[in-house]
């Protein structure tokens, strides 16, 4: 039997009715080694295994919590009695308070599985009952989501048609790999992973001659096969970079002028721009070497290599995680519109090669049905990094994307599928804004740091205890998803939770339309293969296709490059801007009326860098994505906890920067600034610029101390990291916009207590166990 994970896809190995072990799927040659430790979770002490109450909840009532979240016993209830609860409470608020009193923005990953999607069932639920406040984009790039299409007309369509590893070896001579090219990311595919190929198709690329050049802080960002050149630079800089590799390109008769004229739009603003006409700064070389660490030959240097070879500009999606993050993709885009390759095989820009699988995949793209979420009728939304101050300022204004919108005031926050003290910044912020709501409702399978601030926790079951249709049009494998072991404990689908509490509410046949999770499974296999059918694709019937265990879909026999109809023909092929073609100044922006936003990529000092930000905290935090888990999911499994150091999230520190601390390797640290502290285990590396330390994301918070100052036992750097927007623009988060400063820890190091469940009580309050 098989299952599918956002890591990949495994086979099921039983012993005495409890799963063995995951072995990696026969069809795919670079199997992940994060997903098997989950064999050993199911029954972990982190499990959830009954409905359970907050206990000052049930006895009080809704209300702020007065800062019991987090440290709270619970109550284990009865499903009749949960439903009940939910369901009367979310009537409450929304007779009270109205649908937008609801926040269910519920963002996260989730499970893979086209069905069983958490936010598609919690989303579909609430539609049921008059809708919820929603969110906006994503942590991973709201940036970019937000900018590109003021550029190029569309973002997740850009993503969708990336030009493919194949094309880039047999036609790409230079990749630029601005944020660098982490291939350990490449284990990931949103919906599911069949077969990784991100480092096959680096290192064919390799073999096949492209040079490679990563322009990051680290030089592990790129990975040695390829031999790439590392160009450190100093973090949050790109945009300083790229406008210099313009103005060389411009300055010395490089730009692709027949180009810019027949696909661009706004050429002579963004000129005028680098030359210095608007703000008297010409945007040279020997000017971004200042702000870039990096010296002008190089930039020169740079700047004509790629004006003479086939060329990938290369963004890396962290990028557009620093204050004015929508910079960098704009400059990136024009630099790559200057040297005249946008739609070329193997040239051209590219959006987060290696940051997930499906990237550079070349697959035939099959529109597969999914769950219908129904019509949401309420209008209020938040961008996604803005819950804390939602939750802090109800009805207050923010700007997002050149309008003005007030935040609701949410009585009830309801997520399912995502963890929020992992994903958020500032995390001691967040604790603050936790305890405004009413109630809060987590559907999770793990008592992770938000279940452990919930109100009421309604427990789900995994991906191996569901049967499930793993398919996503990112990947060429459909895989039958097999349930194979029964639920742990009284866990359920969400699908059957929600089925619960709409009949509560009188909601039942809307939600469910009549069908068992079973029959969801044949309708939208069903619907999938009408679908298929009208690209050209046959998918076999449900039976065959759960007898078969997956289907493989063909290749297309050619993948055209990324824009490549638009550069053959512009007028023809008009990109959805209002000029139909690559907007380098955008007259959109530009009548938004935000400074840092005039109309063009610019530069713009960030915060970090005034004054003398960097004088009690002086080095550079940057937050990487782990590559022993997918965000904070499966931390406390085997192969997330043998890459921490003495239990804790590492710490990369540079010789230079450890020894000035007195830090020997393995060393306890604290890392601490305004906001809060965190310990982590020092790893002494060359591979990493001085100024700079790196940890990776994804430890569960686990907090000695609540409010501004809190320390995390564990090494969660989000608490480290501001909660500001990258701008008015799109208000995405800015988590690498960070100081810090780090030294030894002074005394003995405090026991990690992240994986301990609460603490339970009786409904008279004698405890059962443990300690809040």
């Amino acid at each position: 039997m098989l299952t599918s994970t956002h890591w990949g896809t495994y086979e099921v190995e039983l012993k005495n009715g409890r799963v063995a072990r995951l072995k990696p799927f026969s069809e795919d040659g670079d199997p992940s080694p994060i997903g098997p430790p989950i064999a050993d979770l199911l029954d972990h002490p982190t499990r959830i295994m009954r409905p359970a109450i907050r206990r000052g909840w049930l006895e009080n009532g809704p209300g702020p919590a007065g800062g019991r979240r987090g440290s709270d016993s619970y109550v284990e209830v009865s499903w009749d009695e949960a439903e009940r609860l939910v369901g009367t409470e979310l009537d409450r608020v929304r007779q009270s308070f109205g649908n937008s009193a609801i926040y269910a923005g519920s963002y996260g990953w989730a499970s893979a599985g086209r069905f069983h999607h958490a936010q598609s069932q919690i989303h579909r639920f609430l539609n049921c009952i008059g809708g919820y406040t929603r969110s906006e984009n994503t942590y991973s790039y709201a940036a970019a989501e937000v900018i590109v299409p003021h550029i190029l007309g569309t973002f997740g369509g850009m993503l969708a048609q990336h030009t493919g590893w194949e094309s880039i070896a047999r036609d790409c001579e230079l990749f630029v790999g601005f944020g660098g090219l982490v291939l350990a990311n490449g284990q990931m595919g949103n919906g599911g992973t069949g077969q990784h190929v991100q480092r096959a198709g680096y290192r064919a690329a390799a073999a096949a001659g492209v040079k490679f050049i990563n322009i990051s802080p680290r030089r592990l960002d790129m990975e040695s096969p390829g031999n790439p050149d590392w160009i450190p630079i100093r973090p949050n800089s790109d945009t300083a970079m790229l406008l210099a590799l313009c103005h060389t390109l411009r300055a010395e008769g490089l730009a692709d002028e027949a180009f810019l004229t027949s696909h661009c739009a706004g050429y002579d603003r963004f000129g005028a721009y680098l030359d210095g006409k608007d703000d008297g700064v010409p945007k040279t070389a020997e000017w971004a070497a200042g702000l870039t660490g990096i010296d002008a030959a190089t930039i020169t240097g740079l700047a004509r290599e790629m004006a003479s070879k086939r060329t990938m500009v290369s963004l890396s999606w962290s990028l557009t995680r620093q204050q004015f993050g929508e910079q960098p993709y704009w400059a990136g885009i024009a630099l790559a519109a200057m040297l005249g390759q946008i739609g070329t095989e193997g040239g051209g820009v590219g959006f987060g090669y290696a940051i997930a699988n499906h990237i550079g995949n070349n697959v035939q793209h099959v529109p597969y049905a999914a769950l219908s979420q129904g019509r949401n009728p309420v209008k209020d939304f938040i961008p996604v990094a803005r819950i804390s101050d939602m939750l802090l300022n109800p009805g207050g204004t923010f700007d997002y994307n050149g309008g003005t919108y007030h935040y609701p005031e949410a009585k009830i926050v309801y997520w399912a599928g995502g963890n929020p003290f992992h994903h958020h910044q500032d995390l001691n912020r967040l604790v603050a804004a936790w305890d405004r709501p009413d109630t809060i409702i987590i559907h999770d399978w793990c008592w992770n740091a938000t279940a452990r601030r919930a109100d009421i926790v309604l427990p789900c079951t995994t991906m191996l205890e569901r049967e499930d249709i793993g398919v996503t049009p990112r990947d060429p494998y459909a895989i039958a998803m097999s349930k194979a072991v029964q639920p742990v404990g009284e866990t359920r689908d969400d699908y059957d939770i929600l089925s619960g509490i709409a009949r509560v509410m009188g909601v039942e046949e809307a939600f469910t339309e009549g069908r068992s999770s079973g029959e969801w499974l044949r309708f939208l296999w069903s619907e999938s293969q009408r679908r298929a059918a009208a690209v050209g694709v046959e998918l076999p019937d449900y039976d065959s296709f759960v007898d078969g265990r997956y289907f493989r879909v063909e290749p297309p026999e050619a993948r055209p490059a990324m824009m490549e109809a638009f550069r053959a023909d512009p007028v023809g092929n008009p990109l959805k801007t209002p000029s139909g073609r690559i907007e380098l100044f955008s007259e959109v922006v530009a009548g938004f009326g935000y400074a840092d936003c005039p109309g063009h990529a610019t530069w713009n000092v960030p915060d970090e860098w005034a004054g003398d930000a960097d004088a009690e905290f002086p080095l550079h935090l940057l937050g990487k994505q782990p590559a022993n888990k997918l965000h904070s999911q499966l931390d406390p499994g085997k192969w997330s906890k043998a890459a921490k150091v003495k239990g804790r999230e590492a710490l990369e520190i540079s010789p230079e920067d450890a020894a000035a601390r007195g830090i020997a390797d393995g060393d306890i640290v604290e890392v601490r600034n305004a906001r809060g502290a965190c310990l982590c285990g020092a790893v002494i590396t060359p591979e990493l610029m001085p100024g700079v330390v790196m940890i990776s994301t994804g430890a569960w918070y686990d907090p000695e101390g609540a409010g501004p100052g809190g320390r995390c036992r564990h090494g969660n750097p989000n608490v480290l990291a501001p909660d500001i927007g990258t701008s008015p623009l799109s208000q995405g988060p800015a988590a690498h916009s960070c100081l810090v400063e780090v030294t030894p820890l002074q005394g003995d190091a405090p026991d990690v207590r992240a994986f301990e469940p609460p603490a339970f009580a009786l409904r008279k309050g004698a405890v059962q166990g443990g300690d809040a």
